[in-house]
């Protein structure tokens, strides 16, 4: 059976490739926010996420005009898939960027929480692991890049994602909820492959601050659904980030070369990425459809 699933920012570079994959699964979706999704399947209600007045009542609306037909209001959402922020540094002053961004990601999570919706799905960033937007060259501390690893890093945006995920942490407690956030990696939608992929191959240091992984915007779909079908995890934290290494090189080879004083903590896979997915795949069963080999050439 679909799920009824309200989707944030579903008209951003990820939300617009997430949903498509959500409706074929059978769901429903509402998308909140503040420009049209260019999908005739999926209404969007305007809203500020930054009105805490708004989100409760988005997240108890009707999902279309054609849910006026129906005989009786339909229940109540299955699940919250937040995504809507700004998407990185320097798209608008830093406080306002950080304020905003934490202040959507509590107002989402305590409305979902409170109307008694009991699944909330958060994206979280790669560039909480501290290389990603920080100043100058900087080395991680180990790898692979898991779950667990010391996160510090020293800008606004990459704060204001952690911050989201104590949020997330705070009200799954206090709710007895499940909250999964996503540490999303670099997402590439279809056509970027060509576009980008060879400039990455032939200059292997440009792609560092991304540890040299990525997430294939349709593959995030299939983690999205995924998430919303595992119950009873209380609060994560999952990378979100395909299989393998950008790179035609083996994993363990190139990393000694490029990063020779960060130790590996553990036996890695010959390609894998060195922000790894393994929890994600052990946990909820995901299996990449669109792994770059198969459009670079």
């Amino acid at each position: 059976m679909g799920k009824r699933i309200v989707f944030t920012g579903g008209s951003g570079k990820a939300g617009r490739h997430c949903i498509p994959y959500l409706l074929e699964q059978g769901h429903e979706v509402l998308n909140l926010d503040l420009v049209p999704l260019d999908n005739p399947s999926v209404y969007t209600l305007k809203t500020d996420l930054a009105d805490s007045g708004q989100v409760f009542n988005a997240l108890s609306s009707l999902f279309s005009m054609r849910e006026y037909s129906l005989p009786e209001t339909p229940r109540r959402p299955d699940a919250v898939i937040h995504f809507a922020a700004y998407a990185r540094n320097l798209l608008v002053p830093d406080n306002e960027m950080f304020a905003s961004n934490v202040k959507q990601t509590y107002n989402v999570i305590e409305a979902a929480c409170k109307l008694g919706i009991p699944k909330v799905i958060i994206a979280s960033s790669e560039t909480v692991y501290g290389v990603c937007f920080t100043q100058g060259d900087s080395d991680y501390h180990s790898y692979p890049l898991e779950e667990d690893y010391d996160c510090d890093p020293e800008d606004s945006y990459a704060c204001s994602k952690l911050c989201g995920e104590r949020v997330a942490r705070t009200f799954a407690r206090r709710f007895k909820t499940d909250i999964y956030a996503l540490r999303i990696g670099n997402v590439v939608e279809p056509h970027e492959y060509a576009q980008n992929f060879p400039t990455y191959l032939a200059d292997p240091p440009s792609r560092k601050r991304n540890a040299w992984s990525y997430i294939d915007a349709r593959d995030l779909g299939q983690i999205c659904d995924l998430a919303v079908h595992k119950d009873g995890l209380g609060f994560q934290v999952f990378n979100a980030t395909n299989d393998t290494i950008t790179l035609n090189e083996k994993t363990k080879e190139f990393l000694a070369k490029e990063s020779p004083n960060v130790r590996i903590t553990r036996e890695m896979d010959e390609y894998e990425a060195p922000l790894s997915n393994r929890k994600i795949r052990e946990v909820l069963g995901f299996k990449e459809r669109h792994n770059w080999r198969q459009y670079v050439k």
